[in-house]
């Protein structure tokens, strides 16, 4: 797995492109396990820009408590997430495999219904809270 184009595609699927600390640490195991797919997906991407460095070429920036992703870091993730045609024939034949990528669109829904959850849970634990006084 190419950790800084994981940290890419994980700060794009944020609201705003911001991410905590932990909130990175936790989809970054998510996709470390999702199995071989994600690694190569992500080993492909980096090729197209071999000289990947997300800090010092102002793709990330470190904000409060965790990392957010410039507009030249999603134009950076766009072009190389841009199929050669090549590519794109090889992936429309009928005999490739195909799989299920996770994408921005995926975590970032993910990441609303645990919010969700979270909020739910905090709002049943003030409700017991205040009926045990």
């Amino acid at each position: 797995m190419n950790f800084q184009v994981t940290v890419l595609k994980i700060l794009v699927s944020y609201p705003r492109g911001h991410a905590s600390m932990a909130d990175l640490k936790r989809d970054m195991a998510i996709l470390a396990t999702s199995g071989r797919e994600w690694s190569e997906r992500t080993k492909r991407l980096a090729a197209r820009v071999p000289d990947l460095d997300i800090f010092s070429q102002g793709l990330v920036e470190r904000l409060d408590g965790g990392w957010r992703i410039t507009d030249k870091g999603r134009a950076v993730l766009k072009m190389m997430e841009a199929r050669p045609t090549s590519e794109l024939a090889q992936a429309l034949e009928p005999n490739q495999g195909i799989f299920r990528q996770t994408d921005g669109r995926y975590l970032e829904l993910r990441n609303q219904r645990r919010q969700n959850r979270r909020r739910l849970r905090r709002a049943a634990a003030a409700k017991r809270t205040s009926s045990a006084q």
